[in-house]
């Protein structure tokens, strides 16, 4: 069975959010082993300077780089990333179990984003959009295409 795990900076809080996150992970209990980790979030002061959010980025990447599994497809969220359909998606992630990799690392990083060395790390750095999203708002978005990937590769409705 597929394992997705998800690498997170930051810890949700949002009562609205954590609920409708542990809907889509409930649903994905069914397709795959699922997993959180969150990790905390580096403080900044209030006009970081750029060395200092780089310094941040880094100090966060160290302590998601000691989560990654070793024979994980990694997937980096990140803006720059590439974009997709939901169907393309899908078929990514079936070439990764064609392939023979049963366990995908999703990456999302907090509000400075993701350090270069994880991105340059990534099998995959993937966008939804150009637009920007509040980073927990966007793993309610992550996981539930997640869930649609994995219904649309299952022969499922969900995806209309």
């Amino acid at each position: 069975m597929l394992t997705v795990s998800f690498l997170c900076v930051g810890k949700m809080k949002e009562p609205y959010l954590i609920a409708a996150f542990e809907e889509y992970r409930k649903r994905l209990g069914a397709y795959c082993r699922f997993s959180l980790t969150e990790i905390p979030e580096q403080h900044l002061p209030e006009a970081p300077s750029e060395r200092e959010i780089g310094a941040a980025l880094e100090k966060e990447a160290d302590e998601l780089e000691k989560r990654i599994p070793a024979s994980a497809a990694l997937i980096a969220l990140c803006v720059e990333g590439e974009q997709m359909s939901s169907p393309a998606f899908a078929r990514r992630i079936a070439d990764w179990q064609s392939a023979g990799c049963s366990q995908l690392c999703f990456v999302v990083g907090g509000s400075c984003g993701l350090s270069p060395r994880i991105k340059r790390r990534a099998d995959l750095r993937l966008s939804f959009s150009e637009m920007t999203f509040p980073h927990h708002l966007f793993r309610v978005m992550l996981c539930e295409q997640v869930y649609r990937a994995l219904n649309i590769l299952g022969g499922g409705k969900y995806h209309k």
